[in-house]
């Protein structure tokens, strides 16, 4: 199963950091460009243990629908959401927050399997790895503007 793995050093607090990586609304405002929406489960605010949200967006050209559930939360530290259902044959992403020196390291482990067995391992690594990890850039990069951003006019 392939994993990414990616670190963004945040300058902001860990409760900043957490509560915008699991914020809805935040979600879809980071990944505009593919026209994310939560479409039922939870469609707003921030989302916690046990609770499911089932996202409509444009990948590959192709309108997709996909339904993930937080199965681990330990906050300010640690959340996971899992694929209930969707293109993937399985993902685990954790997110994990650990702070150093009154900064946040947010550390991204996106775990996925593409479906259709050999095709699939080949879709992996003709593609859908580097757009995962670009996809998981572009997010990572908002949430560090809007994390410093909201941080800064904290400490004004």
């Amino acid at each position: 199963m392939p994993t990414i793995e990616i670190n963004t050093l945040i300058k902001a607090d860990l409760k900043t950091c957490f509560d915008l990586s699991r914020n809805i609304d935040f979600h879809q405002e980071s990944l505009e460009h593919s026209n994310e929406k939560a479409i039922a489960g939870k469609t707003t605010g921030l989302i916690e243990l046990g609770e499911w949200v089932t996202w409509e967006a444009r990948h590959f050209g192709i309108k997709q629908k996909l339904t993930s559930k937080i199965t681990e939360f330990e906050s300010p530290n640690y959340f996971v959401d899992e694929m209930v259902s969707g293109a993937f044959k399985s993902f685990k992403h954790e997110h994990i927050f650990q702070g150093i020196d009154g900064n946040t390291l947010m550390i991204d482990k996106f775990h996925f399997e593409a479906p259709f067995g050999v095709l699939g391992k080949l879709v992996n690594t003709l593609f859908l790895k580097r757009y995962m990890t670009n996809l998981l850039i572009t997010r990572n990069k908002f949430l560090k503007i809007k994390a410093e951003e909201a941080f800064k006019d904290r400490t004004l």
